[in-house]
């Protein structure tokens, strides 16, 4: 399947798709409080940005409309005193002689700058606001371009700027033209748009300021449930009883967020209650494996002391009770390894203190290494130490234990003629030793509970070879005892524990 049919690749060049890119990446990244803000103030600047065309437009539309009567009134006194009616002979003489525009552009009741203008056949008589009778070639071709129609229209004259033209033919075809100039309307549409912006602005200045505040003040109750959450997260719920006294305050159910506070405060009790639970069964399981662990090794003593002495008979025995002899000490001497190991655990559990004292991590290595050497000499055994002593402190009999362990599971799991190296390195206030081997390494499912008691990679195997599971456990634990960390990487030709472990100098 293509990515084109599959939705996955990118649209065909040309392909229209909806754009959800800018805002909603801008939005994605931003807070809740961030988010309210600025939507506030997006309507806030959207009703305003409505409101100030709606109001431009409209008071533009009534001023032209203004406008337009005040051109119709002057182009009507401008046609009247050009052409005007039939008067009676005794007042001949006190009229304007007709056919004389020019007399007529200022009539009475004209506005300022009223444009008059006469069309005759080809000949323009006009009379500006300036007091010019002639008209540049542009001008003179706006106003006989005009239609006349008696409807007003915008024209722009270089000279005299922008006018609001309208023209009417009489009976004798000329053509009357009147005109007002924009100016005025021009200069009051500049002063709404000035006055809209800086009244919307400072109006979204106090919005965003005000909304801030009052978003904040909202999502007071919001936070407290946050801080209350990343107090409980700082707790250490895995390492056994964990009181949790944190409680979401002011949790009020007629709100949201109270119910959330409300809800929240409820799952917290409920995961007070599985801890202790948890913590209860843990200690009665420690309690019931230190109990029959420490019941044990009197027995096992017993039956081992009774299998040696057996075993010391000075007379001949029958081949299946000597074997069965045998069994019976290496298997006792191997139920006691397990119930010393238990014991182990348990006190550790316990927090009981090891012992204190300044161990040197070299000479632990070589000598580990010496007695791994001498138990599994199918392997190649290679140790890479520092010139000098890395001391640490604490008990030597236990991390003397760990190193054996981890060099025991890397005799016991590789084959013969594995490289086994124990590497030790000390910087920055920590010692760093590693055992590593080039054996097939560990099945990735096992790597996470490699350190949990019990596991083994291979059950036949491991029972086999003696293990009981708890090696590695042991290993994390005392490790834990000693203010240090362990950790295992492995793939196929290359694994690798690391314990790190605070220099004496160092120690909290």
């Amino acid at each position: 399947m293509s990515h084109a049919a599959s939705g996955l690749g990118p649209p065909a060049r040309g392909g229209a798709l909806p754009s959800v890119g800018g805002p909603q990446r801008w939005l994605a990244g931003r807070t809740l409080r961030a988010r309210l803000i600025a939507g506030l103030v997006t309507l806030l600047f959207l009703a305003c940005a409505t409101v100030g065309i709606v109001t431009y437009v409209a008071m533009h539309k009534a001023l032209l409309n203004q406008l337009d009567d005040q051109l119709r009134s002057a182009s009507s006194r401008y046609v009247n005193c050009v052409n005007p009616p039939p008067r009676p002979e005794a007042d001949d003489d006190h009229g304007p002689p007709p056919g004389q525009p020019l007399n007529c552009a200022h009539a009475p009741g004209t506005a300022e700058y009223t444009l008059s203008a006469a069309i005759t056949g080809m000949r323009l008589t006009a009379a500006t606001p300036s007091g010019r009778c002639e008209m540049t070639p542009a001008e003179t071709a706006a106003l006989r371009t005009l239609p006349a129609n008696s409807k007003p229209y915008t024209r722009n004259l270089p000279t005299l700027g922008t006018y609001r033209l309208l023209a009417v033919r009489d009976a004798d075809n000329t053509v009357y033209v009147s005109g007002l100039p924009l100016a005025t309307v021009s200069s009051t549409m500049r002063q709404v748009e000035l006055t809209e912006l800086a009244v919307f602005s400072a109006a979204l200045l106090l919005t965003g300021l005000i909304g801030t505040g009052w978003v904040r003040l909202s999502l007071r109750p919001l936070r407290r449930v946050t801080a209350t959450a990343g107090e409980v997260t700082e707790l250490p719920l895995a390492s056994g009883r964990v009181d949790l006294p944190h409680r979401v305050p002011d949790a009020d159910p007629r709100t949201e967020v109270g119910q959330l506070g409300a809800a929240f405060n409820r799952m917290l009790g409920h995961v007070e209650s599985a801890l202790a639970r948890r913590h209860a069964s843990e200690a009665r399981l420690r309690s019931f494996a230190a109990d029959a662990s420490h019941e044990l090794r009197t027995p096992l003593a017993a039956i081992r002391g009774y299998a040696e002495l057996a075993q010391r008979y000075q007379g001949t025995l029958p081949p299946e009770v000597e074997h069965a002899l045998s069994r019976v000490a290496s298997e006792s001497a191997r139920m006691s390894e397990l119930v010393e190991d238990l014991l182990l655990l348990a006190r550790l559990d316990a927090g009981r203190p090891l012992q204190s004292g300044p161990v040197d991590l070299s000479r632990l290595a070589i000598d580990a290494t010496s007695d791994a050497r001498v138990a599994g000499p199918g392997h190649r055994w290679q140790l890479e130490l520092p010139d000098g002593p890395v001391q640490v402190r604490g008990d030597e009999q236990r991390l003397h234990q760990v190193l054996a362990n981890l060099l025991s599971n890397a005799r016991t799991h590789t084959p013969a003629g594995t490289t086994v190296t124990v590497a030790l390195r000390s910087a920055d206030g920590t010692a760093e030793l590693t055992v590593s081997d080039d054996g097939p390494g560990i099945p990735p499912q096992l790597q996470p509970d490699i350190f949990e008691r019990f596991v083994r990679g291979d059950s036949s195997r491991s029972r086999a070879v003696g293990s009981t599971g708890l090696g590695l456990s042991i290993v994390a634990a005392v490790i834990a005892a000693h203010h240090g960390t362990v950790a295992v990487s492995s793939e196929p030709g290359r694994t690798r524990f690391t314990i790190t472990l605070p220099l004496e100098n160092a120690r909290p």
